[in-house]
């Protein structure tokens, strides 16, 4: 007699967005200096019938939530942490900006690590097909 095959959380959630007709999620990935660029990415994608999630909260502009290293130190961490959740949420990533800094390269590494597929508004700066300058 064979066991039953239980599901993984990720084929559960692969399975519920199937049968709820969920159009294929996009997560926005990248330095926030390229804000403008993420919200003209936001507006393709979305006109291509793509639900999009993205940086919600741009740390490096002023603002009250995040005006002293005390309000900010912890609201960094759990943007991250957040931004982890949007990544296991998506279908793909969407790197957007001609530069990646260290906190998208781990974002890279860990959509790689979840098998999530990554696309690049500027494919020459993806880290798997560019030896980084040695430091």
């Amino acid at each position: 007699m064979p066991y039953p095959q239980y599901l993984t959380a990720e084929e559960k959630l692969a399975q519920a967005k199937q049968a709820l007709d969920i159009p294929r999620i996009v997560v926005i990935c990248g330095s926030t200096r390229f804000m403008a660029d993420m919200h003209e990415a936001n507006l393709q994608e979305t006109a291509a019938g793509h639900i999009v999630v993205a940086p919600g909260c741009n740390m490096k502009e002023p603002h009250a939530l995040w005006g002293t290293s005390e309000q900010a130190e912890p609201l960094k961490a759990r943007l991250d942490a957040l931004h982890r959740a949007k990544i296991r949420l998506a279908d793909e990533v969407l790197v957007v900006g001609d530069y990646i800094g260290d906190s998208t390269r781990a974002e890279i590494r860990y959509a790689t690590s979840l098998g999530k597929p990554i696309r690049y508004t500027h494919p020459e700066v993806n880290p798997l097909t560019t030896q980084e300058p040695p430091r």
